[in-house]
């Protein structure tokens, strides 16, 4: 005769050690002088033996902005609502090149650190996080810019349609969220890079893509 459930004795019962949410955070604490010399090799390996150095932080978004200007706004005659063209695209690509950049770059971790993870133990999390810090600095460099710009065309040429409201107030929740999304879904598309190289090609093209089937254009 079969034993009911609550009637079996188990001799041996087999649990993850882990749970879900189980993310040690304190360990990541302990950790945070390698996360800052992760942050500061980010940096500065990207702008190593270039000419311009850090000012391409500046120009990349100027030159994006004279294209979206010229094609969206010259040619095609996409409204604004009124803004002025040039602060309506860096507004709109200061941000996304913040999601772009964490999104990329967290979805190679894995791969771009093999050979760290295989020599030294240290909690997985400190390169994805390490990545976001790093674009974190590039963005407030970028979101600086962006309000040299709002503030000419708010007191210098006091541009009527331009009126800031309360709802600045949340951006820095909106910056936290997307660090966190792009963390999220880079780390998910990171473990599926190691056994599918295909995919760092296609999330380069895609991310490109993506931003024409958001809000954000």
């Amino acid at each position: 005769m079969s034993l009911t459930a609550e009637q079996e004795e188990w001799t041996q019962i087999i649990k993850p050690k882990n749970g879900w949410f189980d993310l040690k955070l304190g360990e990541l604490w302990s950790y945070r002088d390698l996360i800052m010399i992760l942050v500061r090799r980010d940096i500065v390996s990207q702008y190593k033996q270039t000419v311009l150095g850090p000012l391409w932080l500046f120009l990349g978004p100027l030159f994006t902005v004279a294209v979206y200007t010229f094609v969206f706004g010259g040619i095609v005659n996409m409204s604004t609502d009124g803004l002025p063209g040039p602060l309506f695209y860096l507004a709109g690509t200061t941000l996304w090149n913040y999601f772009q950049a964490c999104f990329t770059g967290t979805s190679t971790t894995f791969v771009s650190n093999a050979h760290i993870f295989g020599k030294v133990y240290f909690p997985r999390l400190v390169a994805p996080i390490a990545i976001v810090i790093a674009n974190l600095v590039k963005f407030g460099i970028q979101l600086c810019m962006f309000l040299l710009f709002l503030s000419y065309y708010l007191f210098v040429a006091d541009h009527e349609s331009i009126r800031p409201n309360s709802v600045l107030l949340a951006m820095p929740l909106l910056v936290v969220l997307m660090g966190g999304l792009s963390l999220g879904l880079g780390i998910i598309i990171s473990s599926l890079t190691t056994k599918y190289r295909d995919l760092n090609y296609f999330i380069s093209f895609g991310v490109s893509l993506l931003m024409y089937a958001t809000p954000v254009i």
